[in-house]
C-alpha cells in the first residue's frame, strides 16, 4: 500500500481507563475480527491478563479502514500496558509509532500514569489524539475532564473525542481523528532495509519471533538478513503481520509493522531494540535502540525441588525473550540451595513473573523477600554494589552504605492529604511540594527510599485513600543512610534468605515483629526451636517455638520419685541429641512474612 495511507499508532492510558476495550471496538469497526471470534480483551492473550483485567504485554494488530472521504488506510495499532511497572513496554511500543491515542477516564480524570505516558509520547515527538472514555457512566464528568486535558496538552476542547468504548459510542470518530491527525511513516523505500525490533516472543517451531517496524526499505521471505548488534545472520522462516493472529505475507514494506520468524534458538542472538538489515548490502547505521532498562527490585527465586534447577533456568530464559526488562543471574543460598537472583521493575512485575513461571512452565518455586541495590564503600575506599542482604560484608569493614531514593508523585482528592502524609512519614519519606490540579485534586511530591516503596506502600496508599490515589515514581539518587543487616537465626543457624537490610532506628521493631511472625509460621519440632533476630553480634529479639512433648511419666502411677527423674533425664538427653542433628524446615509463608512487617503500625 502507498506509504501515505499507512498509520501507526498506539493506545496509552492509566491502568483501567479502557485501552483494551477501545482496541476491541476498533477491531470490530474495521472488521478485523469477525463477530464469531470476538471476545472481550481480544488482544490480551494471556490468561493472567484476562483474570486481572490488566494488559501486561503490548500487542500489535493490523487493520484496514475505509475513511469517510472514501480513502482506504492501513492502520497498525499497538495496545500498551497502563501499570507503572510496565512503562518500559510502553516506551518500546512508542518507538514503533508516529501517533498515540491518549485515553482518559471521564470519571477518574488525569491520573499518575496518564501524565507519565504523555511525557513519554512527547519525548518521542508523537502526535497525540486525546479521547475521553466512559462518558455514559453515572459518575462521569466529561466537561471537567475535557478541561483538564485541554490545559495539559493545549488541545482545543472541540478536538477531544468523547466516547464510550463499552457501548460503542463515538468509536468511528477516533479512527477518523487518527487518519487525519497522525502523520504517515517517514522512511526511505529505496534505502537498504532497516527494521526496528520492538518486541519478541519464543516459538518452539519458528524460534525467536521478532516484532518489527520497517523504517527503511522492505523485507521479503527470501532475503538473507542480519542483526546489527549481535552480527548474527539468518534466513527468515516466515514473515507476516498480526491480524490479530499471525498471518504470513510475502513482503513487509516501509512503514509497516509485522513479524519476522528468525529460526534462532537462543535469546541472546535477537535482542529487543536491535536493527535487522540485509546480510549483503545492508544499512551501515543501526536505528537508535532503547536504553537498557535497570531493574529496581531484586528477589531470589529457587525451585522447591532442586532437581528442577535446569527447568527454572530454561523458563527464565524464555520469559526474558517475552520480557526484555527481566534480568537474572545464578545464586546459591545455605537455606534454599541453588536458584537465581532476579531483577524486576517493581513488585507487580515480580508477582506476574512468579505466577507465569508457576502456570506456563509448571514449576514449584520459592521466592525470597524483595530487596533493592545498595552501594557500599569499604574502609579501604573500595566501592561495591549488592542486591541481596546475604552479600553484605561485615559491619566492621563498612565505611558507608547508600540506598536508592525515588521521586514519587501521588495524585489524590485533597481530603486524603492527612492520611497520605502520615503514611509517607512512617516510610521515612521527605516532603517536596504540593500542586493543586483543580479545586478538589492535588499532586503531592515526595522523596522516598525505594526499599520502603517496594514492600507494601502501594497497597497501604490505596487503603488510606479508599482507592482514589494513584502513584507514579522515578529514580532520583543514591543517599547515604544508617543501614544495618538484620540477621534471622533459626535453631542458632542464620537463614540467609530471611536476612533484611533496614534502617538502624527500625531494626528493633522489625526484628521483634519478624520473630513473632516466624514463631507462628515455623512448625513445632520434637525439640525447642529458638528464633532470634540479630544486628551484628547483638541479639535484639528472641522467641521459642515450643517442643511437641511426649508425656513419658504417663505410665508412672505414684511410686518412687527417682524413677520419674530418671525417665525425664533420659528424655532430656534424647532431645539434646535430636537437636544437634535435627534440621528445621522454613516454609514459604515465612519468606512472605517479610512483605507485611508494617501491618501492625
Amino acid at each position: 500500500m502507498d506509504q501515505s495511507h499507512i498509520r501507526n499508532f498506539c493506545i496509552i492510558a492509566h491502568v483501567d481507563h479502557g485501552k483494551s476495550t477501545l482496541a476491541d471496538r476498533l477491531l470490530q469497526l474495521t472488521h478485523t475480527v469477525s463477530e464469531r471470534e470476538m471476545q472481550a480483551q481480544v488482544l490480551d492473550t494471556m490468561d493472567l491478563e484476562r483474570e486481572r483485567g490488566v494488559t501486561i504485554k503490548a500487542s500489535a494488530v493490523r487493520m484496514r479502514y475505509q475513511s469517510q472521504d472514501g480513502s482506504e488506510y492501513l492502520i497498525n495499532l499497538i495496545d500498551t500496558p497502563g501499570h507503572v511497572d510496565f512503562t518500559y513496554e510502553v516506551s518500546r511500543a512508542l518507538q514503533a509509532c508516529e501517533g498515540a491515542v491518549l485515553v482518559v477516564d471521564a470519571s477518574q480524570g488525569i491520573e499518575a500514569q496518564t501524565l507519565s505516558n504523555v511525557y513519554l509520547a512527547l519525548e518521542q515527538d508523537l502526535e497525540l489524539v486525546p479521547v475521553i472514555n466512559k462518558i455514559d457512566l453515572p459518575a462521569a464528568r466529561p466537561d471537567e475532564v475535557t478541561h483538564e486535558v485541554e490545559e495539559l496538552l493545549g488541545t482545543p476542547a472541540a478536538d477531544i473525542v468523547p466516547i464510550s468504548a463499552k457501548n460503542n459510542i463515538g468509536i468511528d470518530a477516533v479512527l477518523e481523528k487518527v487518519v487525519h491527525t497522525v502523520p504517515p511513516p517517514s522512511g526511505d523505500a529505496d534505502a537498504p532495509l532497516r527494521a526496528l525490533v520492538f518486541d519478541s516472543h519464543y516459538d518452539s517451531y519458528k524460534g525467536v519471533v521478532a516484532y518489527v517496524r520497517v523504517v527503511d526499505g522492505s523485507v521479503s521471505a527470501r532475503d538473507k538478513l542480519r542483526l546489527k548488534a549481535t552480527n548474527v545472520a539468518f534466513e527468515p522462516v516466515e514473515i507476516g503481520v498480526f491480524s490479530p493472529g499471525m498471518l504470513p505475507v510475502d513482503q513487509l514494506q516501509t512503514g509497516e509493522v509485522g513479524y519476522i520468524a528468525t529460526g534462532l534458538k537462543t535469546v541472546k542472538e535477537c535482542r529487543v531494540g536491535d536493527t535487522i538489515t540485509l546480510a549483503v548490502g545492508g544499512a551501515e547505521d543501526p536505528l537508535p535502540g532503547y536504553e537498557q532498562v535497570k531493574p529496581m527490585v531484586f528477589a531470589g527465586i529457587y525451585p522447591t525441588n532442586n532437581d528442577e534447577y535446569g527447568e527454572l533456568r530454561d523458563a527464565l530464559e524464555k520469559l526474558q525473550l517475552n520480557d526484555a526488562s527481566l534480568q537474572y543471574e545464578p545464586e546459591s543460598s545455605q537455606a534454599l540451595n541453588f536458584g537465581f537472583r532476579v531483577g524486576f521493575l517493581g513488585l507487580f512485575h515480580m508477582e506476574i513473573i512468579q505466577e507465569r513461571l508457576e502456570r506456563e512452565y509448571d514449576l514449584d518455586i520459592l521466592a525470597t523477600a524483595p530487596s533493592v541495590k545498595y552501594r557500599i564503600v569499604k574502609r579501604d575506599g573500595e566501592m561495591i554494589e549488592i542486591d541481596s542482604p546475604a552479600q553484605m560484608p561485615d559491619e566492621s569493614i563498612i565505611a558507608e552504605i547508600s540506598e536508592p531514593w525515588m521521586k514519587i508523585q501521588i495524585y489524590t482528592p485533597q481530603e486524603f492529604i492527612g492520611p497520605i502524609m502520615d503514611l509517607v512519614i512512617k516510610k521515612r519519606g521527605i516532603y517536596d511540594t504540593t500542586e493543586y490540579l483543580d479545586r478538589s485534586r492535588v499532586v503531592l511530591h515526595y522523596r522516598l527510599p525505594l526499599a520502603e516503596l517496594i514492600i507494601d506502600f502501594y497497597d497501604r496508599l490505596k487503603s488510606a485513600t479508599r482507592g482514589y490515589a494513584s502513584l507514579d515514581y522515578q529514580f532520583d539518587t543514591y543517599e547515604t543512610g544508617d543501614l544495618v543487616k538484620l540477621d534471622v537465626l533459626v535453631n542458632n543457624e542464620p537463614v540467609d534468605a530471611l536476612a533484611l537490610i533496614v534502617h538502624r532506628e527500625d531494626a528493633y521493631h522489625k526484628g521483634q515483629r519478624l520473630v513473632t511472625r516466624l514463631k507462628e509460621l515455623i512448625p513445632r519440632q520434637m525439640f525447642v526451636v529458638p528464633i532470634q533476630a540479630a544486628v551484628g553480634k547483638r541479639v535484639i529479639s528472641r522467641a521459642n517455638v515450643s517442643a511437641m512433648r511426649k508425656d513419658v511419666l504417663a505410665k508412672c502411677y505414684g511410686g518412687d520419685i527417682t524413677r520419674k527423674k530418671k525417665l525425664l533425664e533420659k528424655q532430656k538427653k534424647g532431645k539434646k541429641r535430636m537437636k544437634m542433628i535435627g534440621s528445621v524446615e522454613v516454609p514459604q509463608d515465612a519468606f512472605m512474612a517479610l512483605l507485611s512487617l508494617d501491618d501492625e503500625d
